[in-house]
């Protein structure tokens, strides 16, 4: 990965703590409207605000249709591993959408995730949710962004994330410093998997991201897609569901390529190894590690 730039000259970031959810709407039309007039790069200053949520309770409905979505079973008091990340999202689009955000926020692409889940958040439980982006980095396709997305019950981490978001322009860097090189694939296939071409309209509807590139044709070529794609966090979510049940883990993903939609892929898997394929062409790759969990 490639070094980042200081988001803070230093300073710590000043905490900012919202009453309410923010509305998911208003902030799409106003990344949509600022998005046009940034031009981002890699030393560009980020947002030095920290936004805190308390009080978050889960919608069991709204649990249940996620679940559907992703393949994950559904009725039990926890949540998917995935699951904060759609909680925290509304916070991470008010950061993302402001004016003082570098990047546009149209055409983002989600390139990576790191979890870290200290145990099984409940789904009865009350969270405190923070949001935080940490800074910039150049990539070989243009700037990327690192947010950290933390959830606490009763004061104590439970869940903490880190995703890179890319924005795509013409860049200086060169070699590939922010991907793993490519080998040849290994893992053993288990399922084969046919993507409806809705797949990314029922995941946004569930998630809240509904970001052009990933509802139709027509919006994802206005980004450079010739077809609509997937969501990362669908795709992760998805393998993650067919892995089986997570306590305390750690989950690195890679989103190495997109997934057009409709399509075919395969899911393959061996010890804590999973990636998602088509052909040699592999689209997503991660791990699924245990890890001891966060004493008091």
């Amino acid at each position: 990965m490639a070094d980042r730039c200081p988001s803070f000259a230093g300073a710590e970031p000043r905490t900012r703590t919202l009453t309410a959810p923010p509305s998911l709407t208003p902030l799409l039309a106003r990344g949509a409207v600022l998005s046009p007039f940034k031009r981002p790069r890699p030393d560009a200053p980020v947002p030095a605000t920290r936004l805190v949520l308390s009080g978050v309770r889960v919608d069991l409905a709204h649990l249940a249709a996620y679940e559907r979505v992703c393949g994950f079973a559904t009725g039990a008091d926890v949540l998917p591993v995935t699951y904060p990340h759609v909680l925290a999202f509304p916070l991470a689009m008010r950061i993302m959408a402001a004016r003082a955000f570098p990047l546009p926020l149209l055409g983002l692409v989600h390139t990576s995730i790191e979890i870290t889940q200290h145990q099984e958040p409940a789904a009865t439980a009350e969270y405190e949710l923070a949001v935080l982006v940490e800074g910039l980095a150049p990539h070989r396709r243009g700037t990327e962004a690192t947010v950290l997305t933390e959830a606490r019950s009763h004061g104590r981490l439970v869940w903490e994330s880190r995703s890179t978001y890319l924005a795509r322009h013409r860049s200086r860097e060169k070699t590939p410093r922010n991907a793993s090189p490519k080998e040849p694939t290994s893992l053993p296939a288990v399922a084969e998997w046919h993507l409806a071409q809705d797949v990314g309209r029922r995941y946004g509807a569930v998630s809240g991201d509904r970001n052009p590139i990933h509802l139709h044709p027509l919006t994802a070529r206005l980004f450079g897609f010739p077809r609509a794609i997937a969501h990362g966090m669908w795709t992760v979510a998805r393998c993650l569901a067919e892995y089986g049940p997570q306590e305390a883990v750690g989950v690195r993903a890679e989103f190495r390529a997109p997934v057009p939609l409709p399509g075919t892929v395969t899911y393959a898997v061996r010890g804590p190894s999973f990636e998602l394929r088509a052909g040699e062409l592999v689209h997503l790759t991660g791990d699924v590690r245990p890890i001891h969990p966060r004493s008091e």
